[in-house]
């Protein structure tokens, strides 16, 4: 089953896109997929929550997993960190996740 989901880009334009939930994907690679990102400026670590370069704000009121510690460290040490920062790597696609709605942070 796929999902929907908005993605701000970081030049401010919105994509509309659709998101399988049997691929055991996250945030970072369904951008990546869809080349919402420029190559190498997005999961420049692979995922594992050691860079900050998928950083995004979540915009919409989803109910997210609850943050690692190494998440938490690794934003703890970002630039242009908000309230509502997450790791992109680090928010897996369900089917819970439909509709969420997220914007990409400045490259750092």
């Amino acid at each position: 089953m796929d999902i929907n989901i908005k993605i701000t880009d970081r030049e401010g334009k919105l994509h509309e896109i659709l998101a399988p939930t049997d691929m055991a994907m996250n945030l970072m690679e369904v951008i990546r997929s869809y080349e919402i990102a420029p190559e190498g400026t997005i999961g420049i670590c692979g995922g594992m929550a050691m860079c900050a370069s998928c950083q995004c704000y979540v915009k919409s009121n989803h109910e997210l997993p609850e943050m690692s510690v190494d998440e938490d460290l690794m934003l703890a040490e970002a630039f242009h960190v908000e309230d509502n920062s997450r790791l992109g790597c680090q928010i897996q696609i369900t089917p819970e996740m439909d509709g969420l709605e997220v914007e990409l942070a400045p490259e750092s």
